[in-house]
């Protein structure tokens, strides 16, 4: 959960809190499959990253601060065997960014030992928290994640069925789950569905993850999602089903999966994230046209979209801008001087090709416009003689508590500020929003089951409205 996070500053992109994978192969390198699984889901955090493996007899784990590149290597690898693995990489919503929050979290309370990895935000984690606390439970992490681990490990019950059925009906909010026992995988989603969370088939197993593109990297084949309020277990009898909470509030798929933090080459909720970003191109194109000379889009998240606005606008699409690929997602930076740094050491414009054109300029997303003002002035320094601003995203005026970690409403410039304000402010010639139905249309059979809030404010369950990132720091 965001438990409402004013104690950090964040640049103008917000950010989803982590990327979950587990892996059930008795006859595979298990942690090498993770490992790589994990590296497919690195845009979804650059904190941390850990991975947790079981033999049957016990659970092993490596955890670090960094890229998935910089935290595991062969020897430490060597070491997690196994037959069955999770593996997270995280940005932080909840708890602050250090090795204590670091995931796997572990619990071994009542004699269950789990290892868990959690993408998500659970809204009434510190009420849970203290409850725990009043059990005598103890804590080693400011993070919601460690709070749904205690509550497994804590639940009634003689079995797995009999615990989730607790926990399903206890747990709020978001939450897409991977968790191992020493000799089983346990996948769980909340019965919302905010986050995503797929499985699928390899050799003698099988490989959950929060996107496809990961299944993609390791030479599984998608089966299925995990269904909202569902539970699974896989062990030597298989995959089965040990629990489906009633589906009593519907569901509500996290729209922004598909406008920037999924990968383009992900299915989301049976939707090909290139399509919607390609459709929210063309749907801009028709909503804000406008004289140009060429389109580019701000890479990477942004490509497809102004790929679509050039088909349909019969504007060419050039690339303007150079993303240096050795440089993160300027968002996950913890710091924002860092992160202003970042986005200037990430783009480069092309100038011979910019110069004197007249461009429409594609972007994924407006929060703060911090990000967007400085490509708006490279793009100046390089040359262009227009900038027009496009964007894939309705104006984000309400903060977000399933996951995604966005800013209080005073920092957020649409919430205050007309459109020719925002467009002033970043120094462009024009600027145009996707509208809320275009983007429906645009995400098309999902859209019907998406959670809009941070544009409209219609949150799908009620949320506390102000909450601190750091509230549990401040209780210890």
């Amino acid at each position: 959960m965001q438990i409402g996070f004013s104690g950090k500053k964040d640049g103008d992109v917000p950010h989803d809190k982590c990327g979950v994978v587990g892996v059930y192969s008795p006859n595979s390198d298990i942690s090498k499959i993770t490992f790589l699984a994990l590296y497919a889901l690195q845009h979804r955090g650059q904190e941390s990253a850990g991975i947790a493996t079981g033999d049957g007899t016990e659970i092993k784990s490596h955890l670090g601060m960094g890229l998935v590149s910089q935290v595991f290597n062969e020897s430490n690898l060597s070491n997690l065997d196994g037959h069955v693995s999770i593996g997270h990489t995280r940005y932080s919503t909840t708890g602050s960014s250090n090795i204590q929050n670091a995931q796997p979290c572990f619990s071994s309370n009542t004699g269950s030992e789990i290892a868990l990895a959690h993408n998500g935000n659970v809204i009434n984690a510190l009420d849970l928290r203290n409850e725990l606390l009043d059990w005598g439970v103890k804590f080693k992490s400011s993070a919601d994640s460690e709070v749904i681990a205690h509550l497994i490990t804590s639940a009634p019950g003689e079995n797995w069925h009999d615990r989730f059925s607790y926990v399903m009906r206890r747990l709020q909010g978001a939450f897409s789950l991977t968790l191992i026992t020493k000799d089983s995988l346990i996948a769980a989603r909340d019965n919302l569905g905010v986050r995503p969370l797929c499985i699928g088939t390899i050799d003698d197993g099988y490989v959950v993850a929060s996107e496809t593109c990961a299944l993609d990297h390791v030479g599984a084949k998608y089966l299925r999602d995990v269904e909202p309020g569902e539970v699974v277990l896989i062990d030597k009898m298989g995959l089965n089903t040990i629990y489906q909470q009633p589906l009593t509030n519907g569901v509500a798929h996290c729209v922004f999966e598909h406008v920037y933090i999924a990968r383009s080459d992900s299915v989301i909720n049976d939707r090909l994230v290139y399509k919607s970003r390609m459709a929210m191109g063309r749907e801009l194109a028709i909503e804000h046209p406008v004289e140009a000379d060429l389109v580019i889009g701000v890479p990477d998240s942004a490509t497809a979209a102004a790929v679509g606005y050039a088909q349909q606008s019969g504007i060419p699409y050039g690339e303007g801008l150079i993303r240096n690929r050795y440089v993160g997602r300027t968002f996950i930076l913890p710091e924002q001087h860092l992160r202003d740094i970042g986005v200037r050491r990430k783009l480069n414009p092309l100038n011979e090709v910019i110069r004197d054109k007249r461009l429409v300029v594609v972007d994924d997303s407006i929060v703060r416009g911090t990000t967007g003002q400085q490509v708006v002035s490279l793009l100046r320094k390089g040359g262009a003689k227009e900038i027009h601003l496009r964007i894939c995203a309705p104006p984000f005026k309400h903060p977000c508590y399933f996951g995604v970690d966005l800013p209080s409403r005073r920092d957020m410039i649409a919430s205050n500020r007309s459109v020719e304000e925002i467009s002033e402010f970043m120094g462009a010639d024009s600027l145009g929003y996707l509208t809320i139905p275009s983007l429906k249309k645009a995400v098309s059979n999902v859209s019907s089951k998406s959670c809009m809030a941070c544009f409209t404010g219609n949150y799908p369950i009620p949320v506390q409205l102000e909450m601190d990132k750091f509230a549990f720091e401040k209780t210890k």
